[in-house]
């Protein structure tokens, strides 16, 4: 039965892994960024608790369509197991370095998805990767923006406060 499943599915068995680890790296993203937005929220910083519980979603979005994909694809979706997620953070600066460090990881995983699909011929992985790989040029836009906040804004007196409001009117545009 294993063997006629694997003919039903259109995924090699290696770009099903790539996918799977795929699937538990945007939950880890979202429960990363659930742990942001509690942090803030404790701290005070209620625009940016905002935003990473948008980005939480958003990440479980993309999670889910991957999953979805893989199912479609007559492959084995996985629901993974999230560990170590980082629940304390040493500054509010320190939240948007990490959560630039996470969009830059995310964004190397597709491409290296890409490439074995490029390498493999998988032209209809491909062509749904490069939804996430536009998505993710706004995300690391996005995240750059707003460390870039603490350098244009300053840390000093209201500079938190002035950094917190601001967050959420980060938009990226392709014009």
């Amino acid at each position: 039965m294993k063997d006629l499943m694997r003919l039903k599915s259109l995924l090699s068995t290696d770009i099903e892994a790539l996918l799977n680890q795929q699937v538990k790296k945007e939950a880890h993203s979202s429960a990363l960024y659930l742990s942001m937005a509690s942090w803030c929220d404790r701290n005070g910083f209620d625009g940016s608790a905002s935003f990473f519980f948008k980005q939480s979603d958003e990440e479980r979005r993309h999670q889910l369509k991957i999953y979805k994909y893989l199912l479609d694809m007559g492959a084995t979706a996985l629901s993974p197991e999230i560990t170590n997620i980082k629940i304390e953070f040493g500054s509010f600066r320190e939240i948007f370095e990490d959560a630039l460090e996470q969009e830059i990881s995310i964004t190397q995983s597709f491409k290296n998805i890409a490439a074995r699909c490029y390498k493999e011929s998988d032209f209809v992985t491909l062509e749904f990767l490069n939804w996430f790989l536009k998505e993710q040029r706004e995300e690391e836009y996005i995240a750059r923006r707003a460390l870039e906040l603490f350098e244009v804004i300053g840390e000093q007196g209201t500079g938190h406060w002035d950094i917190d409001k601001t967050i959420a009117s980060i938009k990226y545009s392709e014009e």
